[in-house]
């Protein structure tokens, strides 16, 4: 069995993992970190203590009303991206332990379509 980072626990939810294939499990947020246990594989772990996060990226649609997934960007082991059933109620959990400054919000497919065209552009 897995141990814990945390010592005290604030929000588990079940949630998805994207990393390659899609993992079903829990998601815990507590005082030391954020951690994701896979729920058919105790060996598939995911475990990001808050001083390892470097950024926390938020998918959000409809202005707002709807938050597909979100993404966890570390300083040294790259992005982990989740998505759970209530994902607001998980950003505010991770809002506890993580600046304001370093949640964002990702580009919408105009603003990535936007920036191409003016690098393409720029090109010429």
């Amino acid at each position: 069995m897995v141990q814990s980072l945390n010592t005290k626990v604030d929000l588990v939810i079940g949630a998805t993992s994207h990393a390659g294939l899609p993992e079903y499990g829990k998601i815990m947020i507590g005082d030391k970190g954020f951690e994701f246990y896979n729920e058919r594989d105790a060996r598939k772990f995911i475990q990001i203590p808050w001083e390892e996060v470097d950024y926390v990226i938020a998918s959000i649609m409809f202005k707002g009303k709807w938050i597909p997934r979100y993404a966890i960007k570390t300083k040294r082991n790259g992005t982990y991206t989740f998505s759970s059933k209530d994902a607001k109620r998980v950003l505010r959990a991770i809002r506890e332990y993580v600046d304001e400054n370093h949640m964002v919000q990702s580009l919408s497919f105009f603003d990535v379509v936007k920036r191409s065209m003016r690098s393409m552009l720029k090109r010429s």
